[in-house]
């Protein structure tokens, strides 16, 4: 039998510090993993409008007479999107306006897209965010105190303001050691008006949807067999994020800055 390492080995020692790094990395391998055989299957094409459209009458049935448990799909499928950094957010927002009315849609969503955006800093703080705080040097640090002065204001400027990825939102505070209760505040009021905006969007789109449906099965009918080239299935859900909503996203983001500009300002008035 070959003898177990005593405590104070080295070696022991060593095979514990390996043990420990690969717990600390195993929940952000199995988001990208789990990401990975998503589009190694070709589910996230799924993730279209066309699919939403071209189902709508089911699911409307489906959701009136289980109302419950499509919710509970919706949201699941919500999380996983989030979490798993797929595209396809917009067009799940737009769909739960539509399916649910914008004011259910709107609130199952906020807490969705929490929750996903949740377990994505989770996982980036497990797996990147310790050993990231030990190996920072002088201008990490300071960056990353700075941020957890104002974090919750900074939190909301990039919630709020589009030009910014939802991913990397979700993994930057995570490197800045942004505390986990700061994290969803901040991300669950930071999110309510983009996703209002999107589900009151998404909820004016049934005769849309509709007429595009009755469009295309008259397409289809005249071009069997034609598919997606002789018969497209065209909503141009881009239309709907406007120069104006943008506009008032981004201000809302300054606004939430106005907290840290007031601090630096009586700061430095103090000084003098």
């Amino acid at each position: 039998m070959d003898a177990q390492p005593k405590e104070g080995d080295p070696k022991a020692g060593a095979q514990a510090a390996t043990a420990k790094s690969l717990w600390r990395w195993l929940p952000l391998l199995v988001l990208a993993g789990l990401t990975a055989f998503v589009f190694a299957m070709g589910w996230h094409t799924y993730l279209s409008f066309k699919t939403i459209g071209v189902n709508y009458d089911l699911l409307k049935l489906f959701i009136a007479q289980n109302k419950v448990a499509a919710l509970a799909i919706y949201s699941a499928v919500y999380i996983a999107v989030v979490a798993l950094s797929l595209p396809g957010g917009l067009v799940m927002t737009l769909a739960g306006g539509l399916l649910f009315g914008w004011r259910l849609g709107a609130l199952v969503t906020v807490i969705a897209a929490t929750i996903g955006s949740t377990l994505v800093f989770l996982a980036a703080r497990s797996s990147l965010g310790e050993s990231l705080a030990a190996k920072a040097g002088p201008s990490l640090a300071a960056l990353r105190e700075g941020f957890n002065q104002n974090a919750l204001s900074y939190l909301l400027f990039l919630r709020l303001v589009p030009a910014f990825p939802f991913f990397v939102v979700n993994l930057a505070p995570a490197l800045l050691g942004v505390p986990l209760k700061t994290y969803v505040l901040g991300t669950f009021l930071g999110i309510i008006p983009g996703t209002i905006a999107f589900s009151v969007a998404g909820s004016g789109l049934g005769s849309v949807v509709e007429a595009q449906n009755a469009s295309y099965q008259e397409c289809l009918a005249r071009h069997p067999g034609g598919g997606d080239e002789a018969c497209p299935y065209t909503i141009d859900t881009g239309a709907l994020v406007t120069n104006e909503l943008l506009a008032a996203l981004a201000l809302l983001g300054v606004i939430a800055l106005i907290p840290v500009a007031l601090k630096r300002w009586k700061g430095r008035h103090a000084k003098n």
